[in-house]
C-alpha cells in the first residue's frame, strides 16, 4: 500500500461553543495519531471567585455559560447550603427543580435543532435545515421557548438568570404568571413527543463502543440532586468525588482532563438515560417501547434521542410542578455562615457539574474548583473519534473526515469555553 500521511487541522469546530481543533495523522490507512485540542485561553473564573462574598457566587458562576447558567448556579448553591446547613422549604426544592427543567428544555432543543440535526440533512447551518425541514425547525423553536420562559419565570431573565440565591430565590412569581406558563408548557409537551418520534426515525450510524456511563441517580429522574453512580459499580456521595476522579493537564489542550480511576468515562444525556431509564414516567416508558427502546445504549449517536426524551421528561415534570403552584410565605430561608469546605453537584444538560469551595468565617470564598462536563468528556471524545473514524473509513476525503469528526463531537454537545480553567504556572530558570 502506498504510504499516505494526512494532517487535518480544523482551526475552529463549527457549531460548538468556544474554539477547538482536531489533529489527525494517518499512515498507510491507519490512524497513528489524534488530538482533540482546546486552545481557548484560560477564563480564570475559579480565581475570580476568590475573595468574593458567598452571596455573589450564584451570579458570577452563571456567567460561565450562556446556555447552562442554571447548572452552575445550582451546583454552587448546593455546595454552599450544605456547608451552612440550610434547611430548604419544599417550595424552594420544587422551584429549583422547575428552574432546572427549563435549562434542560432550552439547551437540548437548541442542540438538537441548531447544532446536531443539520448534520443529518447534509447542511452546515440551521438555515439550510429550515429550507428542507421548516416544520421541524419551527417546532424546535417553539419547544425551546418553553425552556426560556421557565428560566425567566424564576430567574428574572432567560440568559444569565439572577433570581437564585443561597437559601432560595429572591422573588416568588405570581399565580397568574404560573398559570400562563403552565398553559404554554402543556402545549409544548405533545410537540416534544412528536419531535422524539421524528428523531428516532432518523438514520443513525450503528456504532457500538465500550464506555463507562456516569451520572447522578435518585428516586426521581436526576436533575439537581442525587448520588453518583456508574454502570460499572461506582456509587458515591458528593464529598467522595475527588477520591475517584482526577483532573490533569493535557499537553495539547488548555482545558483539564478528568479521568475515573485512570480511565475515560461518559457524562451527559446518554449516560443519564443509561443509568436512569427505569425512573422515567409511564408515558415515556410507553413512548420508548413504541420506538424500540435502545437504552441502555453503547452507541453515542443515540445521544440525540436521549436529549429528545429528556426534553419530554422535563416538560412533563415542569407541568406537574406548576399544576398546583402556590405563592409561598417567603421565597428564601435564613442563612447562617460558617467556615469550612463544601462540595455540590447537579446534572447540567451536558452532564455532571461538580463544585468545591473553601469559605472563611465571614463568608468569603478562599478557593474554588469547578469541574464542567466537557472536561470530563474530553478523553472519551478522543477515544470515540479514533474508533468512529476507523469505522467510517480513513480512505475518505479530508473534508468527509472533517464532517464526520464534527458529527461525532456534537454527540457530546461540548461547551469548550466552560471547560477552560485557570492553569497553574511553573517556571524553571537558569542564572
Amino acid at each position: 500500500m502506498t504510504e499516505r500521511r494526512v494532517t487535518i487541522d480544523v482551526p475552529s469546530l463549527a457549531r460548538v461553543e468556544g474554539e477547538g481543533a482536531l489533529h489527525l495523522k494517518i499512515e498507510q490507512g491507519t490512524l497513528q495519531h489524534l488530538q482533540f485540542k482546546i486552545y481557548e485561553p484560560p477564563r480564570f473564573f475559579e480565581k475570580f471567585l476568590e475573595g468574593r462574598h458567598y452571596s455573589e457566587v450564584p451570579d458570577i458562576v452563571a456567567r460561565i455559560c450562556g446556555i447552562c447558567p442554571v447548572a452552575y448556579q445550582v451546583s454552587a448553591v448546593n455546595a454552599l447550603e450544605s456547608l451552612f446547613e440550610v434547611e430548604l422549604t419544599p417550595w424552594i426544592k420544587q422551584m429549583r427543580r422547575l428552574l432546572y427543567c427549563g435549562e434542560w428544555i432550552q439547551s437540548h432543543s437548541l442542540h438538537i435543532h441548531l447544532l446536531a440535526l443539520p448534520d443529518y440533512f447534509h447542511e452546515t447551518t440551521v438555515l439550510g435545515l429550515a429550507a428542507k425541514q421548516p416544520d421541524a425547525v419551527k417546532r424546535g423553536f417553539f419547544i425551546q421557548e418553553a425552556g426560556n420562559r421557565l428560566i425567566k419565570f424564576l430567574g428574572g431573565r432567560s440568559v444569565h438568570p439572577i433570581g437564585l440565591q443561597v437559601g432560595g430565590f429572591h422573588k416568588a412569581p405570581s399565580l397568574a404568571e404560573a398559570a400562563e406558563l403552565h398553559r404554554y408548557i402543556e402545549s409544548a409537551l405533545p410537540e416534544a413527543i412528536a419531535m422524539a418520534e421524528w428523531v428516532a426515525r432518523l438514520d443513525m450510524p450503528d456504532e457500538q463502543q465500550s464506555f463507562t456511563s456516569v451520572a447522578l441517580t435518585s428516586p426521581h429522574y436526576p436533575l439537581e440532586t442525587g448520588r453518583l453512580k456508574s454502570d460499572r459499580g461506582l456509587d458515591i456521595g458528593v464529598d467522595d468525588y475527588e477520591t475517584y476522579f482526577t483532573e490533569s493537564q493535557c499537553p495539547h489542550s488548555t482545558a483539564l482532563w478528568s479521568l475515573l480511576k485512570g480511565e475515560n468515562y461518559l457524562v451527559g444525556p446518554l449516560a443519564r438515560l443509561n443509568l436512569n431509564v427505569n425512573g422515567l414516567p409511564p408515558f415515556l416508558d410507553r413512548l420508548l417501547a413504541k420506538l424500540g427502546n435502545p437504552f441502555p445504549s453503547q452507541n453515542m449517536f443515540h445521544s440525540m434521542l436521549a436529549r429528545a426524551v429528556e426534553v419530554c421528561f422535563a416538560l412533563h415534570e415542569a407541568s406537574e410542578l406548576l399544576r398546583n403552584y402556590k405563592v409561598p410565605d417567603t421565597p428564601s430561608v435564613p442563612v447562617r455562615v460558617k467556615a469550612g469546605e463544601c462540595c455540590g453537584w447537579s446534572e447540567a444538560p451536558r452532564g455532571l457539574l461538580w463544585h468545591r469551595y473553601q469559605v472563611d468565617a465571614e463568608g468569603i470564598i478562599r478557593a474554588a474548583k469547578i469541574v464542567p462536563p466537557t472536561s470530563q468528556n474530553q478523553a472519551r471524545i478522543e477515544q470515540d473519534l479514533a474508533q468512529s473514524l476507523q469505522a467510517f473509513g480513513l480512505e475518505h476525503s479530508d473534508e468527509a473526515l472533517r464532517l464526520h469528526s464534527e458529527k461525532v463531537i456534537r454527540n457530546y454537545d461540548p461547551c469548550i469555553s466552560c471547560a477552560t480553567h485557570f492553569l497553574r504556572f511553573s517556571a524553571e530558570r537558569s542564572p
